[in-house]
């Protein structure tokens, strides 16, 4: 936070965007990354929204990095198979060698330590994104540091928290998180969704976040209050 805010803007190493490929349909997923690529710095698959996820083909010659979600129903995932098979999924990914698996902090204990140990067996290999989406609200700013506390314990690589806005107060709940982890050398993205947590997906980048997600298109959102790519660098832009 001692950093001007036009030091921040000019960073543009910081301005990276993850865009999501929601669909249901092989083909179109394919498509959808191929769309994707030139407008993004990361991918994240959904796998919860597609019906036979088939990684190794979506992982295939990509050009850039990946993350692989398979989102529980409690936090706005579709998957609809048990846990057990929902986390096979993710231990196959980070078999292929994804840059990035994400799993919640609210799945089983130990689906998240399997995953964690397999991830340190590979060493260089995949890299561990843990997650919290709360759709409903936003906890209180101490609620929110309790939360990340317990959450970099596990030993993520990146720790990520979204919650839903309801109120401008909020987002500045939320991005708070973003220099209380970096001071501990924790990579962090935090911010929120719905319209009045538009401003925090800007603003969590500028802050020091890892990066924050925008959609392919406006018919194609993964959560509320996402922005296209080209919506999101044109206030980029326009803040310089």
């Amino acid at each position: 936070m001692c950093r001007s805010m036009r030091q921040l803007q000019k960073d543009k190493r910081q301005e990276r965007v993850c865009v999501p490929v929601v669909e249901a349909d092989l083909e179109k997923a394919l498509a959808a990354i191929r769309k994707a690529t030139p407008l993004a710095d990361l991918i994240e698959l959904r796998v919860d929204y597609l019906k036979n996820p088939e990684l190794s083909q979506l992982l295939h010659n990509r050009q850039k990095p990946f993350i692989v979600t398979n989102r529980r129903r409690e936090e706005g995932g579709r998957f609809q198979g048990d846990e057990e098979a929902r986390v096979r999924i993710l231990k196959e990914a980070v078999r292929l060698g994804v840059d990035y698996v994400d799993i919640e902090v609210g799945s089983e204990r130990s689906s998240i330590q399997n995953l964690m140990i397999q991830k340190k067996a590979r060493r260089r290999g995949t890299k561990v994104i843990l997650s919290f989406h709360d759709f409903q609200r936003t906890p209180s700013r101490g609620d929110l540091q309790k939360l990340y506390d317990r959450m970099a314990r596990w030993g993520a690589d990146v720790v990520k928290i979204v919650t839903f806005a309801r109120s401008w107060e909020d987002n500045l709940n939320v991005l708070g998180l973003i220099p209380h982890a970096r001071e501990r050398g924790q990579k962090i993205t935090a911010f929120c969704m719905g319209e009045e947590g538009r401003m925090s997906r800007v603003m969590a980048p500028l802050l020091g976040g890892t990066w924050t997600y925008a959609s392919l298109s406006r018919h194609k959102v993964s959560a509320p209050g996402q922005m296209t790519p080209g919506e999101m660098r044109r206030v980029w832009e326009g803040l310089r």
